[in-house]
């Protein structure tokens, strides 16, 4: 059935329609399959990006048909019309845009490893074909190297076959390397997209554009200007459910060399000569290698402990389902990283994040230095408070810039005061997951938002000697309260400096 024009002309201006392609996804019964890339699909449908030809073909151990498969996800997008916690939160469901999706919808039954079995489904694949690994991390090399024996990766003249590979790619630098060796032995570079779903959200997109098509942010970024830079990543839940994935991987492990390094690249890398791939991911391997391996001293782990987060109780990590009472897992990290480059030298980068904290909010704090109080020495004006500009991720989304003013009167007395720009305020909203983007490049074969192997090791080479320091540290992370702003070490990482966190629980 053909997309009505009443659907297919909201594709975006100047946008093109995505090549017909089978994209074959593994682990077709998953939360990620479900929650995430079937609502992407559905929005990449309403905006007429997928040609006629798209299909997806679900695969997993599962025992179930094809019809069962699409019943089960059309309950599921459903649901999130009455859930105000979904990442997709659509009013209702076009049932024309549903139904375009889900007659395409294939479901296969099979085992990861099974050469065979891949091989019997490379024959419903004659054209271009997207291989999703929408699994556990432990499987993505073997399903690789399966599908190279099967030998359904091999690309011929006009006819794509790449990998999407999710993260954790890799739990320290040794097993990253292992990983990219054995990948790579299968597949051409060109072919991997190592995906990471916050550089699919418009406000990470933006800081680039904020960044280098603004006149006014570029020449001030830089250490003549910037005092330091802050990046957070604070959530107030705690693991819930996820208790047994979360104890061997952790909050630096999950959230540092991938969300974190990546948010990081898009502040502080050089300016690339073009928004082409390649010249992205070598301006952010650029910045990478010049990151001095992190200090153990300049880290802080902590765990939380029972507590309150917003009016509601919440039990100690150790006494969430799926966690060890003794166990030593960080639920918060902080670090402090130096890049030995001519821009950013002398310039500390502080990250956190961390689980059932007193707000949840992910944002870049860029402060510059304090002005001289020479001419306002005789003034009412006590201290120049620092200019920011704080780049607003998530809940809020946009842009706020600080700057002093004078108060109204006849003294001359500074107070700090904001101007905000809000994507809500200038930009119509649609439901997106984040994942609509990322998915629309890897059909069209634009890997700008995707990491590169080297990207990939060099982030885990920066923080591999605190991984490694803490793997010997008997003493476990210091504890902190849920619902506050995470362990007092924290705080003294940067009292040391003659610094504080922009504050997280404020309005």
């Amino acid at each position: 059935m053909a997309l009505s024009s009443d659907i297919s002309a909201t594709m975006p201006p100047g946008a093109r329609r995505a090549p017909a392609c089978t994209l074959v996804v593994f682990g077709a019964h998953g939360d990620l399959t479900k929650r995430l890339l079937m609502p992407a699909l559905y929005n990449l449908v309403g905006n007429g990006l997928l040609d006629d030809g798209f299909r997806v073909i679900g695969v997993d151990r599962v025992d179930s048909t094809t019809a069962q498969w699409r019943d089960g996800l059309a309950a599921m997008m459903q649901s999130f019309t009455h859930d105000p916690n979904a990442e997709f939160h659509p009013a209702s469901i076009n049932a024309q845009q549903w139904d375009w999706l889900a007659q395409r919808l294939e479901y296969v039954q099979a085992d990861f490893s099974d050469a065979d079995a891949l091989r019997q489904l490379g024959t419903k694949l004659p054209g271009n074909a997207i291989f999703y690994l929408a699994i556990p991390s432990r499987f993505f090399a073997t399903v690789v190297e399966t599908l190279g024996k099967a030998g359904v990766v091999a690309q011929k003249e006009g006819v794509f076959r790449r990998v999407v590979i999710e993260k954790p790619f890799g739990s320290d630098l040794a097993s990253a390397k292992e990983l990219n060796r054995r990948v790579l032995s299968v597949l051409d570079e060109s072919q991997v997209f190592r995906i990471d779903h916050f550089l699919g959200k418009e406000t990470v997109q933006n800081i680039l554009a904020m960044r280098f098509g603004n006149l006014i942010f570029e020449p001030l970024w830089r250490n003549e200007y910037v005092d330091h830079v802050e990046i957070t990543a604070a959530e107030t839940i705690g693991v819930e459910q996820r208790g047994a994935f979360y104890e061997p991987t952790g909050a630096l492990r999950d959230m540092v060399p991938n969300h974190l390094f990546q948010l990081f690249a898009m502040v502080a890398m050089e300016p690339p000569n073009t928004f082409d791939a390649e010249s992205v991911r070598n301006a952010k391997e650029q910045l990478f290698e010049a990151v001095t391996p992190i200090d153990p001293a300049d880290a802080v782990r902590g765990q939380y402990a029972t507590g309150t987060v917003e009016g509601r109780p919440m039990v100690g990590y150790r006494e969430s389902p799926g966690v060890a009472p003794n166990s030593n897992t960080e639920t918060y990290v902080a670090l402090k990283l130096h890049v030995d480059n001519w821009r950013w030298a002398g310039v500390p980068f502080y990250l956190r994040t961390g689980k059932a904290l007193g707000g949840r909010r992910t944002e870049v704090v860029v402060q510059f230095r304090k002005p001289p109080m020479l001419m306002f020495r005789e003034t009412e004006t006590e201290e120049l408070p620092p200019n920011r500009i704080i780049l607003n991720i998530q809940p809020a989304q946009g842009l706020t810039v600080e700057l002093g003013a004078k108060k109204p009167g006849p003294e001359m007395d500074l107070t700090d005061v904001q101007a905000r720009f809000r994507y809500e305020d200038v930009f119509a909203k649609s439901p997106n997951v984040g994942y609509e983007t990322l998915l629309y490049d890897c059909l069209m074969g634009d890997e700008t938002l995707f990491q590169r192997a080297d990207n990939i090791e060099a982030a885990w080479k920066a923080v591999d000697p605190v991984l490694q320091a803490w793997a010997k540290d008997t003493a476990g992370p210091e504890l902190y309260e849920a619902g506050t702003s995470g362990p007092s070490g924290a705080d003294d990482l940067l009292h040391r400096d003659g610094r504080a966190w922009y504050p997280l629980d404020r309005a």
